[in-house]
């Protein structure tokens, strides 16, 4: 039978990569899109899976998404909490706006989307969360303060809910990535690149695939005894 993956903020970057991954390996997906529209209508149709509206920041917008998907599918055997957003900002120009937007959309709705899919998971003693965090999430970041706390605060989600619902044979667990190739850095200079290279390990940018394999490997029978851990993906960055 197959499995089915509900992936948030798929349309691009990771989460378009992890789509396009799980559906290689045969998983019914359904990802959701906040602005890109065409690029999750054209990723839909590439991959034949399903894409639906997802606000995050809102637990309405985030209980419908998956509703729906429930009444088409009848389970969800993966959650895959990835949408977010980033902004640089010191902290003395984030805004009440700015701050409530971050934490709502990279954190809240990981929670929102958690509350409406556990029910299904309990009752059945199976399922799969992973969350989308970040190595500033871990380490912190100078001029990111919402965003790093946004991301530090699935981490503490991740291993209090893995405690939780490990007794219903639910695992939950949190990927960190490091610099990786997405939009969401396309605004980083080739100075930014190169010092962010030279600082990493391996000395290199991370790919999109890199994550995505993590992933699969983290929704695998493999890791059937691996809940409430935090993987960083990055090459060996450490600050």
């Amino acid at each position: 039978m197959k499995k089915t993956v509900f992936i948030t903020g798929g349309s691009r970057g990771i989460g378009a990569c992890a789509v396009r991954a799980f559906r290689a390996q045969g998983y019914d997906v359904i990802f959701t899109y906040h602005n890109s529209e065409d690029k999750a209508y054209e990723l839909a149709n590439e991959c034949k899976c399903t894409y639906i509206y997802c606000d995050t920041s809102s637990s309405e917008s985030v209980n419908k998404a998956i509703d729906n998907v429930l009444s088409m599918y009848g389970s969800i055997d993966i959650l895959i909490n990835n949408a977010g957003i980033d902004e640089f900002a010191l902290t003395t120009d984030v805004t009440d706006e700015m701050w409530h937007r971050m934490i709502d959309t990279n954190l809240s709705g990981a929670f929102y989307a958690c509350r409406r899919v556990l029910p299904q998971m309990i009752s059945r003693k199976n399922g799969v969360i992973i969350n989308i965090s970040s190595m500033w999430g871990q380490v912190g970041a100078s001029c990111e303060v919402h965003y790093s706390v946004s991301k530090a605060g699935l981490i503490g989600l991740t291993k209090a809910l893995a405690k939780e619902v490990g007794p219903s044979n639910i695992r939950v667990n949190c990927v960190c990535p490091g610099v990786i190739d997405t939009d969401m850095n396309s605004h980083l200079t080739k100075e930014d690149l190169n010092a962010l290279k030279s600082d990493t390990p391996l000395g290199k940018i991370g790919k999109p695939e890199d994550i995505a394999n993590m992933l699969l490997f983290l929704c695998d029978d493999g890791s059937s005894f691996i809940t409430g851990q935090i993987f960083g993906v990055n090459g060996g960055y450490i600050i």
